[in-house]
């Protein structure tokens, strides 16, 4: 993946992440009682891991605007293409870690990879602050 290619993909991937994991916690509430009609109510009441998962997908769609500001704004800034990318493969892989911290029911590992998550479009927001 290079130049604007590669930062589509990033954004493409980053988009359809939060799904998996809408999949993963829809799979883990089972079939009794799902409510295809009222989906949100039926997440909300799920346990364990049907419960993490839709957390995980809820803020899988929290963090999802500051990444792709950040990606695009890197973009449109001419940021290095090196390390926007690796900001926004870095952004990915943490959060897929982050998503499995959470379905094992890790929170201390899980914030800690949030908080790095996280810095990674900060990170590059900041590079574009001192550009100007």
């Amino acid at each position: 993946m290079s130049g604007i290619n590669g930062i589509i993909y990033l954004i493409l991937i980053a988009c359809l992440l939060p799904y998996v994991f809408t999949i993963i916690a829809k799979a883990a509430g089972g079939f009794k009682g799902r409510d295809n009609q009222n989906p949100r109510e039926f997440l909300a009441k799920t346990t364990g891991l049907a419960a993490r998962a839709n957390a995980v997908q809820q803020n899988s769609f929290e963090s999802l605007p500051l990444f792709i500001a950040a990606i695009l704004m890197a973009e449109y800034m001419v940021v290095p293409q090196g390390f926007t990318m690796m900001m926004g493969i870095a952004y990915l892989v943490l959060r897929v870690i982050y998503g499995i911290c959470y379905l094992l029911n890790l929170s201390t590992l899980r914030t800690i990879i949030w908080f790095m998550s996280m810095a990674c479009p900060i990170f590059l927001l900041i590079t574009i602050i001192r550009m100007l």
